[in-house]
Protein backbone atom coordinates (compact mmCIF):
# COMPACT_ATOMS: atom_id res chain seq x y z
CA UNK A 1 0.00 0.00 0.00
CA UNK A 2 2.82 2.34 0.61
CA UNK A 3 3.80 2.38 -2.84
CA UNK A 4 0.23 2.63 -3.76
CA UNK A 5 0.24 6.12 -1.66
CA UNK A 6 3.74 7.13 -3.22
CA UNK A 7 2.78 6.92 -6.56
CA UNK A 8 -0.59 8.65 -5.84
CA UNK A 9 1.31 11.49 -4.44
CA UNK A 10 3.68 11.89 -7.19
CA UNK A 11 1.01 11.93 -9.69
CA UNK A 12 -0.44 14.85 -7.37
CA UNK A 13 2.39 16.94 -8.15
CA UNK A 14 2.64 16.06 -11.57
CA UNK A 15 -0.71 16.46 -12.43
CA UNK A 16 -1.07 20.48 -10.10
CA UNK A 17 2.37 20.89 -12.47
CA UNK A 18 1.26 19.79 -16.06
CA UNK A 19 -2.10 22.29 -14.83
CA UNK A 20 -0.36 25.40 -14.06
CA UNK A 21 2.27 24.91 -17.44
CA UNK A 22 -1.05 24.44 -19.41
CA UNK A 23 -2.89 27.50 -17.78
CA UNK A 24 0.07 29.66 -18.62
CA UNK A 25 0.56 28.41 -22.12
CA UNK A 26 -2.95 28.87 -22.62
CA UNK A 27 -3.84 25.66 -23.42
CA UNK A 28 -7.48 25.07 -22.05
CA UNK A 29 -7.95 21.41 -23.14
CA UNK A 30 -4.70 20.34 -21.15
CA UNK A 31 -5.06 22.10 -18.50
CA UNK A 32 -8.50 20.45 -18.16
CA UNK A 33 -7.78 17.45 -18.85
CA UNK A 34 -4.29 18.13 -15.80
CA UNK A 35 -7.26 19.41 -13.61
CA UNK A 36 -9.07 16.35 -13.86
CA UNK A 37 -5.83 14.41 -13.36
CA UNK A 38 -5.25 15.93 -10.16
CA UNK A 39 -8.59 15.29 -8.66
CA UNK A 40 -8.24 11.80 -9.28
CA UNK A 41 -4.90 11.56 -7.68
CA UNK A 42 -6.03 13.20 -4.87
CA UNK A 43 -9.07 10.62 -4.36
CA UNK A 44 -6.39 7.88 -4.44
CA UNK A 45 -4.51 9.56 -2.36
CA UNK A 46 -6.55 9.74 0.17
CA UNK A 47 -8.20 6.56 -0.53
CA UNK A 48 -5.07 4.76 -0.03
CA UNK A 49 -3.93 6.49 2.91
CA UNK A 50 -7.05 5.66 4.45
CA UNK A 51 -6.67 2.04 4.27
CA UNK A 52 -3.45 2.21 4.83
CA UNK A 53 -4.34 4.03 8.29
CA UNK A 54 -7.32 1.69 8.74
CA UNK A 55 -5.28 -1.61 8.58
CA UNK A 56 -2.48 -0.48 10.96
CA UNK A 57 -5.07 0.01 13.17
CA UNK A 58 -6.97 -3.29 12.75
CA UNK A 59 -3.08 -4.77 13.06
CA UNK A 60 -2.41 -3.10 16.56
CA UNK A 61 -6.15 -3.72 17.42
CA UNK A 62 -5.52 -7.63 16.85
CA UNK A 63 -2.35 -7.43 18.69
CA UNK A 64 -4.04 -6.25 21.72
CA UNK A 65 -6.69 -9.08 21.67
Amino acid sequence: MTYGLVTAVLMVVFCATTWVIASAGGSWHLASKARAGLLVALLGSILTGAALGWGNWLLDLGASL
